[in-house]
């Protein structure tokens, strides 16, 4: 009976392959993990459902999330209706600095690795930058949401000054006993195979131009639509983003009294955003060249275009807990951990945190669940820490960029401004490669290392 916690992933991502209606997918495939977590209690199963959205609401950092793309959509609004975003494209076209497509990709992957501090940040100005860089240049929408994504979410675990290496040193630190805690976290960097290889594919898709699979097929169409805006002053585009990207860092250092590592992100980006926001509507208004009615019908229409990504974010964020309080992840991980052969310990718990992550779209939530089991299974093997705790955040980095319910995958999807099952399903093909390449590596390095 405990398979049965395996269904409402499987239900999820189904249907919403099958009827590109994500909304309609999250919120049944929520259902059914409510009704198994009730025992199949049918008629408790209905307000179960509405709790547990409600529960995601009233979370303060979840809440914090949801904050964030509303205004964020308020934002981008307000960046290109003031023809910020115009101006700044057009003076790096005019430069020659993105005259390419090559250059433009370049750009668009470098802006998502340098700003490693907080991934939805990250997303956010790469899919800013990139989105009438390739518009201009007649490039897909979804090869932008495969950069940016493919770029923004594995550095996060490769440049470990954020949210994800605080976490990581705080689970890995009860089982760090001959070594330091720093020193495991550390050494997993070059071990981690998975987010290296998606890096490395991406500079190569960049600097060849060459796709393949559903990516093939719609990397030659021209772009969605790119409305026409006058340019005006690249400072209405520069100086709010650079408030979001340094606002963050700043935000984070002071919610972690000092400690980067220890800062609130969710807090520090919906803070950022706040003050950007004020900042370009303050630049808007004192520069007299806008009404103030204007301003207003702007931002709220650019919070009224993210409203429905919102709501599957809102979704995704009730099934993962949803899942979480079913017990799936640990499911998963019990299959992984009853291999006997222990050289195959580290590819075998890359390829459960990949499930896990994947299945229930968080990888903050697979790491919580595997690397208390991984840090026991690699001294008992007689494994390196750092190899074991790279699967593991290699194979949660799978599922946060490449499962169609978590949010870092629908925040590139918003950022890109392209379909969000169209971009889950021309990036998939990438990752499953850079998947079965990276389990190629932890076989070898389980083969080389295990004792």
């Amino acid at each position: 009976m405990e398979f049965l916690s395996l269904l409402p992933p499987v239900l999820a991502l189904g249907l919403a392959f099958a009827t590109r209606n994500v909304v309609l997918s999250l919120l049944l495939g929520l259902a059914f993990t409510e009704l198994l977590v009730l025992g199949g209690n049918v008629p408790a199963t209905f307000p179960a459902t509405i709790d547990r959205i409600v529960a995601v609401v009233t979370s303060p950092g979840d809440a914090q999330i949801l904050l964030f793309c509303l205004l964020v959509g308020g934002l981008i609004a307000l960046m290109k209706g003031s023809g910020g975003i115009a101006a700044t494209v057009k003076r790096l076209i005019d430069t020659g600095t993105v005259a390419t497509e090559r250059r433009a990709g370049f750009a668009t992957a470098i802006t998502g690795i340098l700003l490693f501090i907080e991934t939805n940040i990250s997303l956010l100005a790469a899919g800013v930058l990139g989105r009438p860089l390739f518009d201009r240049l007649q490039m897909s929408r979804e090869r932008l949401a495969y950069i940016i994504d493919s770029t923004c979410s594995p550095v996060s675990v490769l440049i470990l000054l954020n949210g994800w290496g605080a976490y990581a040193l705080g689970l890995v630190g009860p089982y760090a006993t001959d070594v330091s805690p720093v020193s495991i976290v550390a050494w997993s960097i070059p071990l981690n195979f998975y987010p290296l290889l998606t890096i490395a594919i991406v500079f190569l898709t960049v600097a060849t131009g060459k796709v393949f699979g559903p990516l093939a097929k719609v990397s030659s169409r021209g772009a969605i639509s790119a409305d026409e805006v006058t340019p005006t002053n690249m400072a209405y585009m520069v100086v709010p983003a650079s408030i979001l990207v340094f606002g963050t860092g700043g935000f984070m250092l002071w919610t972690g009294g000092g400690n980067l590592l220890e800062g609130d992100g969710a807090r520090s980006v919906l803070l950022s955003v706040c003050l950007a926001t004020f900042a370009v509507l303050t630049m808007m208004a004192v520069s007299r060249r806008f009404e103030k009615g204007k301003l207003t019908e702007t931002t709220f229409s650019g919070v009224s275009d993210l409203l429905p990504a919102t709501t599957v974010i809102l979704l995704a964020l009730a099934l993962g807990d949803s899942l979480r309080a079913l017990g799936t992840g640990d499911l998963i991980a019990s299959l992984a951990t009853a291999f006997p052969a222990p050289f195959a310990l580290p590819a075998l718990i890359f390829l459960a945190a990949a499930a896990t992550s994947f299945a229930v779209g968080t990888s903050w939530g697979t790491y919580g669940i595997l690397i208390p089991v991984a840090m026991p299974l690699a001294a008992g093997a007689g494994i390196p820490p750092s190899l074991m705790l790279a699967a593991v955040l290699g194979g949660g980095v799978f599922g946060d960029h490449a499962s169609p319910i978590s949010d870092t995958t629908l925040i590139a999807s918003l950022a890109a401004g392209c379909d969000h099952i169209d971009h889950v399903r021309t990036q998939l093909p990438y990752a499953l490669f850079a998947a079965l390449l990276a389990t190629g590596g932890y076989l070898a390095a389980g083969l080389m290392t295990a004792g």
